[in-house]
């Protein structure tokens, strides 16, 4: 490279990073990353380091040399390697205190990416923290450098790197933690040491940095994966840290805690938080890095004596950084500790109060607080689960009655505090968030009440009803007032607020009840009867809390339909039976009794009566809120889940409402069936309801299923009666959407030949021809075509062997028949369509309005396709062009869709390459009767797919390949076959074709990831036999492009490869095969270069 290169490169790296223009910078970025193509461009990096001023153009440089390694290493001897590392170690040393931080940030990364890919290489790899030591003992800004490089070193080892297997990257982490971590870990403590005692002589700016670098190097340390767990990092929650064991002395000096103590006390975020989040790590390390009890009782005496003193002050909890690490830490000192512990602190009591009141302040202030109040909820709650295993005389006097006191106090804050937060959010008018829109903090909260408030549920329960029924009673004052005069502005506002009182309150008791778990907690005496009275207590927040409500109800309380014993009718009947009438080998268990008073206390009659209270407020909501898409859809849900146990939906078909249901399952019942929004939950209705009614046998069934789906019929047939013109009129479009949704719903319940054969007797003849109709004039709307092709896909989709017609009905040949004829209508009409109209879709548009219908049409034809139900030789014997009519339309739609778009939208890419493989697995004469240019742009695509990073897809085309290769082996010598005699003229026409794709498997196996590798190497003995030529070609060039010392070792592995290798495509051989090439795999990738 000379200087008018390097001024090039500067001006590209300068457009790269600064222009706005989005066309100027993607030809600049194409351009520079030609850098990274070839380990022959690495003296070029070096030398635009060397010589550039631009720091821009050293960015792309480091950036290139990173790549280069990572992808390349193979490439460098052992000594390059250092040299590498050493040159820019020193390029750091002597430049970089004077580079730009982001510059820093990549030449930092690349010295570690060295040290991690060559750490077994040599000792000086080994050594880089040692080294790293000159940086801190030289000027300031190189112990700044220094530490960054230590932060990067720790992070590089600890994260694992892609194209590195898990087990390389463990015994490089492992070794590295046994060599540099506790070295790295007491260089960290040792400059907050210098910091604290003012022994460095620096600027402020400088001595923030230091203490920032230095905190954030502990705080990776501790929380290094010390033993290969592998944690969520996206997880705050911290796990026991195991820490080895020649760190106890450092962990277990008072010096070290008070060290961080003193940095948080003395210093404002983000130096303060860091330091918190170093004290959270501290105290959850493993008990057994303590040698004795003695040692971790002092260690968790001085952590409670902090922490008290922290609280007494309010230390820094002004800061919401130090707040929320503040309550994450309230939250560890639980979990890691047993109660026993605690109560055994002199500090006990002490901290146990100001935990109670800091937690009531932070309640009062939940604006500020929300993300951070489910830390303190769940210290509340550890702490009450363990007050039965710890012993009232245990530890210091009167805990028991603390905690007690403490908890009252919390929860009765809690309650007050969100009631109080509904004023606030309608007083801010829309200037602060409301906490019931939170649906994820929400839920958290939820989730830790149900603990804390049994531990005392008398007296919680108390609470909640003071506080319902008086609420209750003035809501119902404001709406009958309300019901008879004008709302003016302040009824509205005040009918608001007792609206979102009582939604939190709901959410309260719906959680308090539903967090009851029989497997796995005691309930005791009577407190079934607290769930009783709250139960009968039980704007659109207030309808989403009745639905969370009656949702953890029915899974706590409803549970007896199916886990009672057999679960029959009688049985659930029996409960409810007096005793005295009950024999004593029906004698009624624990549970039963217990769910029996439950419902005797609600006083709203037996389980039957509440079932259907809970069914009613289903029907009403599908009645009242037809526009709210929010509740319909959870009414739905919670309706379908009431309806999917098998007793269970025995029961709900006793119910009148139900009944109600199942009569009326229309528009002019159910208003929210005609909104257009509501669509798809059309098909969970009809869904549900028809998974009802074939709960029951013929003799049980409330009504028939003539019945029930003669409203839909009766739509289909004036439907039918239409005109052309008259079916695409859009008043017509609303029913017609809605009717193919319902069918969609009731196909999908249908999981029997029993049942399908029912439906499809209603359709067939009479409805089928409509179908047709439908595809031919609606092909333009993806509305209506989107509806039709999913009810299709669903109706031709043989699951769990439905579509199972006796010997001697042609039903199969017919549903296929009119599947090709709908197929066919929608897809020629739409060709057209959109080749003339294509220039009017934006690169949005396109999927929604083009290619989902083609998706669709696809999955239609894989259903039916590989149903199993039709022999498709039959259509050939008699003529009939059914199959290859569809298949004609289906190979000239995919071949319309060019291989970009393919490749763009995962759901058309599923499908396409869904097709892909059935076609070439059961209809490959038809494949091969292509023109050769057709044949081969179909090989791309699957070629291209064959490489994608989605694992079903590759998985997809490699199946596809499979099917290709096997039938060339397997019909060798067979030249007599058309089939044979075309591929024969494809593959003289185009000899590349194994090859390249035997080039493209061998290189995804040696090179790619491992997501997919089992699935990719099941074609390569297929493709092996077919064409043994295509294997020695790519041996022959793998070989050439390595190194003399290399060529040896590859000879040795593609033999052991081959060795006990059968010329035969049975299942065993495949499967010894695919074992062999993951132990070629494994032995090769250790010094292949590329």
């Amino acid at each position: 490279m000379n200087s008018e290169q390097l001024q090039q490169v500067e001006q590209l790296a300068t457009t790269l990073y600064t222009t706005p223009d989005e066309s100027a910078r993607q030809d600049a970025q194409s351009r520079l990353l030609s850098l990274q193509t070839s380990a022959e461009n690495i003296p070029m990096a070096q030398f635009i380091l060397d010589n550039s001023q631009s720091h821009y153009a050293l960015l792309v440089a480091a950036n290139s040399l990173t790549a280069l390694i990572t992808t390349h290493w193979n490439n460098f001897t052992i000594p390059q390697r250092v040299e590498i590392r050493n040159y820019v170690l020193s390029y750091l040393g002597n430049s970089g205190t004077s580079l730009q931080g982001f510059v820093q940030t990549q030449l930092i990364k690349l010295v570690c990416r060295i040290t991690k890919l060559g750490w077994f290489d040599d000792p000086s790899h080994r050594e880089l923290a040692e080294e790293v030591t000159k940086f801190l003992q030289a000027t300031v800004d190189h112990c700044i450098l220094g530490l960054r490089i230590l932060n990067q070193l720790v992070d590089e080892l600890n994260i694992p790197t892609s194209g590195r297997t898990i087990t390389q990257h463990r015994k490089t982490a492992v070794s590295f933690r046994d060599v540099s971590l506790f070295r790295v870990f007491q260089l960290g403590l040792t400059t907050l040491g210098q910091l604290q005692s003012n022994s460095i002589n620096a600027e402020p700016n400088q001595l923030r940095i230091l203490g920032e670098q230095s905190l954030s190097l502990c705080v990776r340390c501790l929380s290094f994966d010390f033993i290969g767990t592998n944690p969520d990092e996206s997880s705050e929650d911290v796990g026991t840290i195991q820490v080895p064991s020649n760190w106890k002395t450092v962990i277990q000096d008072p010096d070290t805690m008070a060290l961080f103590v003193f940095f948080y006390t003395n210093f404002d975020p983000p130096r303060s938080s860091k330091a918190m989040e170093a004290l959270i790590l501290l105290c959850s390390c493993r008990r057994s890095l303590f040698s004795t009890d003695r040692d971790r009782a002092e260690f968790l005496q001085r952590l409670m004596n902090a922490v008290t003193i922290l609280m007494k002050n309010q230390t820094g909890f002004q800061h919401e950084d130090n707040y929320h690490q503040f309550c994450r830490l309230l939250g560890r000192l639980k979990a890691n500790y047993q109660l026993s512990e605690l109560v055994k602190a002199d500090s006990y009591i002490e901290w146990l109060k100001l935990a109670s009141d800091f937690t009531v302040q932070s309640m009062q202030n939940w604006q500020f607080s929300r993300n951070s109040i489910h830390y303190l909820l769940a210290l509340f709650g550890r702490l009450v689960a363990a007050v039965p295993y710890v012993r009232a005389d245990t530890g210091v006097k009167g805990h028991s009655s603390a905690l007690e006191v403490a908890v009252l106090t919390v929860v009765k804050s809690y309650i007050d505090s969100m009631l109080g937060s509904v004023g606030t959010v309608l007083q801010a008018d829309g200037g602060l968030d409301d906490p019931l829109d939170d649906d994820g903090s929400l839920k958290e909260q939820l989730e830790r009440l149900p603990t804390i408030c049994r531990f005392q549920y008398t007296t919680v329960a108390q609470l909640i009803l003071e506080k319902f029924d008086p609420i209750m009673a003035e809501y119902q004052q404001v709406i009958a007032s309300a019901s008879t005069v004008s709302v003016d502005q302040a009824t509205m506002i005040k009918l608001q607020g007792l609206e979102g009182q009582l939604t939190w309150l709901i959410y309260m008791i719906g959680a308090i009840v539903g967090g009851h778990s029989w497997s796995t907690s005691h309930l005791d005496d009577g407190e079934e009867t607290i769930d009783a009275s709250l139960s009968r207590r039980c704007d659109d927040k207030l309808e989403m809390a009745f639905l969370y409500y009656f949702q953890h109800f029915r899974r706590v309380y409803m549970f007896m339909w199916d886990q009672s014993g057999s679960t029959t009718m009688s049985s659930i009947s029996s409960i409810i039976t007096p005793s005295s009438k009950i024999g004593s080998e029906h004698a009624p268990t624990t549970k039963q009794k217990v769910y029996q008073r439950m419902f005797e206390h609600m006083a709203m009659g037996d389980h039957t009566s509440v079932a259907n209270l809970i069914v009613t407020k289903v029907g009403n909501n599908l009645k009242y809120w037809p526009n709210d898409e929010d509740v319909v859809a959870k009414t739905l849900e919670l309706f379908y889940d009431m309806a999917s146990g098998y007793s269970s939906s025995k029961l709900l078909l006793t119910l009148d409402t139900v009944k109600y249901l199942l009569m009326h399952h229309t528009s002019d019942y159910f208003p929210f069936l005609s909104v257009p929004s509501n669509c798809r939950h059309r098909t969970t209705f009809h869904a549900t309801l028809t998974r009802l009614l074939f709960s029951s046998t013929a003799e049980e069934m409330p009504l028939s299923f003539d019945a029930f789906i003669e409203p839909i019929c009766k739509t289909l047939s004036q439907l039918g009666q239409l005109s052309p013109q008259e079916l695409r009129s859009e008043h017509v479009k609303p029913p017609l959407i809605g009717v193919l949704r319902d069918l969609r719903g009731i196909a999908s319940s249908l999981h029997n030949r029993k049942t399908y054969s029912m439906l499809f007797d209603h359709l067939f003849p009479s409805h089928f021809p409509l179908l047709v109709r439908i595809a031919e004039v609606w092909y333009d709307e993806p509305a209506v075509t989107t509806s039709l092709l999913k009810f299709v896909q669903e109706f031709v989709y043989n699951k769990a062997n439905r579509v199972n017609f006796d010997q001697s009905s042609p039903n199969g040949i017919l549903l296929f028949r009119t599947t090709s004829d709908i197929v066919c209508a929608y897809a020629s009409n739409s060709l057209q369509h959109h080749s003339t109209n294509s220039a009017q879709y934006g690169e949005h548009d396109m999927y929604k309005k083009v290619y989902k219908g083609y998706a669709l049409t696809l999955d239609v034809l894989v259903s039916a396709l590989s149903g199993n139900y039709v022999c498709f030789g039959v259509f050939a014997l008699y003529n009939d062009p059914a199959l290859d009519y569809a298949l004609e339309i289906a190979l000239k739609l995919v071949l319309s869709i060019s291989l970009d778009d393919i490749m763009s939208y995962p759901k058309l890419s599923k499908s396409y390459f869904s097709f892909m493989e059935i076609l070439f697995h059961n209809h490959i004469s038809a494949v091969l009767g292509l023109p050769t240019e057709t044949l081969m742009q179909l090989m791309n695509s699957i070629h291209e797919g064959l490489q994608s990073s989605d694992a079903p897809l590759s998985s997809l085309c490699a199946t596809t390949i499979d099917h290709l290769s096997t039938f060339y082996f397997d019909n060798k010598g067979k030249g007599d076959k058309p089939e044979m005699q075309n591929l024969t003229r494809h593959l003289n026409s185009e000899p590349n074709l194994f090859a390249s794709l035997t080039a493209t498997l061998f290189n995804l196996l040696l090179f790619g990831s491992a997501s997919n590798h089992w699935a990719v190497m099941r074609p390569m003995l297929s493709l092996m036999l077919a064409s043994e030529q295509s294997f020695t070609m790519y041996k022959d060039q793998l070989l050439s492009t390595q190194a003399p010392e290399n060529k040896q070792q590859l000879n040795a592995a593609f033999s052991k490869l081959l060795e006990d290798v059968a010329r035969n495509l049975d299942s065993s051989n495949r499967d010894r095969f695919t074992q062999k090439l993951t132990a070629f795999r494994v032995a090769t990738r250790s010094f292949l270069t590329l």
